[in-house]
């Protein structure tokens, strides 16, 4: 009798540690499921640029980083960075740089514009009669953006994801009254971007206030080791700080 209750004892044991094991490596394996699950719904993020030379400045700063390179830099670790924008590019570029945006993209960057502004730079060189006619043709100029930049736009925000938008920053040209005047135009270009992105509850970049140092262009229009720090900085505040749910518009500036 003792033997077999014994016996009894050792078999009820084992039975116990099996159960266990069982149960355990049930729950492990649920959890690795789960885990895996989560990791599939909830990538790491992945920022994506888009516009033109500000982001697509290699070719300017010889063998220094460009933007893209200093803003995986300052991201997160596990975030990622691409750059799909592309060196020369107007407003209307940048639909086709959607058609090549990652599957995994979390955030859309926009700055573009300049390019459009100096299509028009020529008006800068023109007579005229009063200053009425040189308003009328900025108007023209204007319209014109306005059209190609809520275009673009309403296509960004055609991909349901987080997207910010930049300002045109002011060029540094050696021209002191060159210099004026192209900043005094572009305030009725960056008055179209403001607007686009305030009335659709989107954060805005600031380059005007970023890039605010010559140091900051490699040359009259395009970004420097220096100035391409203090956007990828910038862009790096917008996409870990800011509440994209809220559809709130806030103005970063580094």
């Amino acid at each position: 009798m003792p033997f077999r209750s014994v016996g009894g004892l050792i078999r009820r044991d084992l039975l116990t540690v099996l159960a266990a094991a069982v149960t355990t490596h049930h729950l492990t394996s649920s959890a690795d499921a789960a885990l895996a699950e989560a990791s599939t719904e909830h990538p790491m993020p992945h920022v994506v640029l888009l516009g033109d030379s500000i982001f697509d400045n290699a070719a300017y700063v010889a063998r220094g980083p460009d933007v893209v390179r200093q803003l995986r830099e300052r991201l997160p670790e596990g975030w990622r960075a691409t750059l799909n924008a592309v060196d020369g590019a107007v407003t209307s570029g940048v639909e086709r740089q959607l058609e090549r945006l990652p599957q995994d993209a979390s955030h859309l960057v926009v700055s573009v514009g300049g390019n459009d502004a100096l299509r028009h730079a020529g008006i800068l060189e023109q007579g005229a009669r009063s200053v009425a006619e040189v308003l009328d043709r900025i108007s023209d100029i204007r319209e014109e953006f306005e059209h190609d930049y809520c275009t673009m736009l309403e296509g960004a925000l055609g991909q349901n994801l987080p997207t910010a938008v930049c300002t045109i920053y002011e060029a540094r040209f050696p021209d002191p009254q060159r210099r004026r005047l192209a900043a005094t135009a572009l305030t009725v270009l960056n008055d179209v971007i403001t607007r686009a992105a305030f009335s659709r509850g989107l954060p805005l970049v600031d380059l005007r206030l970023v890039s605010n140092e010559d140091a900051d262009f490699a040359n009259p229009i395009e970004p420097s080791v220096q100035g391409g720090a203090k956007i990828a900085a910038a862009i790096a505040a917008l996409v870990v700080e800011h509440d994209s749910a809220g559809r709130r518009s806030v103005v970063f500036v580094g």
